[in-house]
């Protein structure tokens, strides 16, 4: 019996910021007053991101990251 083995895939590898993250970014910067450091600690993303999504009104983004 063989299996196949498939690759994992996770969000970050298509570098799409989805919806859901983009509003627990504002919802934790507005509305808990957390600072763009935390915040990026506890999402793992990048300050330039995370001040990205604070500073326009999108509600998707795409971006590069490497893993």
């Amino acid at each position: 019996m063989g299996f196949t083995v498939l690759p994992r895939v996770s969000g970050a590898e298509f570098g799409m910021l989805v919806v859901e993250t983009i509003a627990k970014i504002r919802r934790a910067h507005f509305v808990h007053g957390k600072p763009i450091k935390q915040i990026c600690r506890e999402l793992k993303l990048s300050r330039k991101v995370v001040r990205k999504v604070l500073r326009s009104e999108e509600t998707a983004f795409e971006y590069k990251r490497s893993v």
